[in-house]
């Protein structure tokens, strides 16, 4: 899996990567410890209306980045967002009212919807052979894991001996290094071309093409499987924890790093299962089992005894995290196999919109349950949810999905999207929205 880290363009991105990531996850634990020192025992709410700024921010501006990124200088881009992102950081110590953490809050996460679908559709780029991506793929599931693990360790030594003030002049630190690491490099251009239509027509294009392809669809099914398991994960392991168990701090850390464990040996085997099973196999495989575990979960809930919750919630996280890591991973090569290099950018930020609309379904969903209702009921609606996104992928994604289909270009309109990549007129080439074929066009 580390010889992709050989190219020393991918080397300096992973790293990128890794910083900015660092850097998000101490702004995590001060953006908490900031709320409670302005709201009090309204912090709850206040992380929740955060929570919700960030993803209307991820499903408006992503779109609009998506369907303009192609255009724009990508490297000069990306470098823009992190400087946004890092002065962000810097501002939030100074606010005083509520409303000021909001609108940093929406600033910093619409910098970040524009960095990271750019950000992920530039990599294909970088490593063109599929092998290739995939570790790349693996490695950057397996930096979000370290980081959720790693960030909260750092943030409470830094916590021993600074302010939690000051933990965001280190989020500012790793958006910086991010920043002078893309500096670094030189990326691939892409070759720009203009687009017709409007405004509208322009940042829909990548979400109407994305809805068209049958694998994409299947996709965005199992990531709302996906999103199911880990906002119960996310949402409820505190409250579950230290309300329903009466256990301490270190277990909540200790619960969460099941899931994170699982997630990060999942990462680790999944490119040479990859390179021997289809990825259609292994997604909807992962949906069933994050569903079966889910709904096993709520049925020991009920029926084991109290002392043995944590243990059985122990296990059941760590498979959660396992079956997690397996449904998402290898979703960056559907999206790399159904675009061309000029419109990559936009299925990315399709993606990440689409993506962020599950877990705006999900976490709600988990919370308010587990509130109102009880844990075996959060669990159990949970479980419901991820049933449904992964009848739905089965229902609409074709079990025969070939990366290479057949078909002749002779009857092709000359801007159809096959040309724009080079193509030349015979069969055998890759197709990457099998719908928007025209029904008089030839497939084979």
């Amino acid at each position: 899996m580390l010889d992709v880290l050989a190219n020393r363009t991918y080397r300096h991105l992973f790293l990128a990567q890794v910083m900015a990531l660092v850097g998000t996850g101490l702004a995590t634990v001060a953006l908490g410890l900031l709320a409670y020192d302005l709201a009090g025992a309204d912090a709850g709410a206040v992380l929740g209306t955060a929570m919700a700024i960030k993803m209307i921010a991820y499903i408006g501006v992503a779109p609009v980045v998506g369907a303009y990124a192609n255009r724009l200088p990508r490297k000069a881009f990306l470098i823009l967002m992190d400087v946004v992102r890092g002065l962000t950081a810097l501002a939030l110590p100074f606010v005083d009212q509520v409303w000021q953490i909001y609108l940093l809050i929406f600033i910093l996460q619409s910098a970040s919807a524009g960095f990271t679908p750019t950000f992920q559709a530039t990599i294909p780029d970088v490593l063109p052979q599929e092998k290739d991506y995939t570790r790349a793929l693996s490695l950057s599931r397996l930096a979000y894991d370290m980081e959720s693990l790693a960030s909260p360790i750092l943030a409470a030594a830094l916590l021993g001996i600074m302010n939690f003030h000051w933990l965001f002049s280190g989020t500012a630190v790793g958006f910086a290094a991010s920043a002078l690491l893309v500096l670094s490099v030189t990326l691939p251009r892409t070759i720009a071309k203009a687009q017709s239509g409007g405004i509208y027509d322009k940042t829909t294009r990548g979400t109407r093409q994305y809805l068209k392809t049958p694998r994409l669809r299947g996709l965005l099914a199992v990531t709302l499987a996906a999103a199911a398991a880990s906002a119960m994960v996310i949402v409820n392991t505190p409250v579950l924890v230290r309300g329903a168990l009466g256990l301490g701090q270190s277990e909540v850390a200790i619960t969460l790093a099941a899931f994170g464990g699982g997630s990060m040996i999942a990462a680790l085997l999944l490119p040479r299962l990859l390179d021997r099973i289809a990825d259609r196999s292994i997604m909807i495989a992962a949906a069933g089992f994050m569903t079966a575990t889910l709904a096993l979960l709520t049925i020991a809930w009920v029926v084991t005894d109290a002392t043995r919750h944590w243990p059985v919630v122990l296990i059941g996280w760590f498979a959660l995290g396992l079956s997690y890591a397996a449904s998402i991973t290898p979703g960056g090569r559907l999206l790399r196999r159904s675009s061309g290099a000029e419109d990559r950018p936009a299925l990315f930020a399709a993606q990440f919109a689409l993506s962020h609309v599950c877990w705006l379904v999900a976490y709600p969903l988990a919370g308010q349950v587990g509130a109102r209702a009880s844990i075996d009921a959060a669990l159990g609606a949970s479980a419901v949810l991820a049933l449904v996104g992964t009848l739905i992928a089965i229902c609409i994604w074709p079990s025969g999905d070939p990366e290479i289909l057949e078909h002749s270009h002779d009857d092709l309109p000359p801007d159809h999207p096959h040309f724009a990549e080079g193509h030349g007129q015979g069969k055998a080439v890759h197709v990457y929205v099998i719908d928007e074929l025209h029904p008089s066009w030839p497939k084979q």
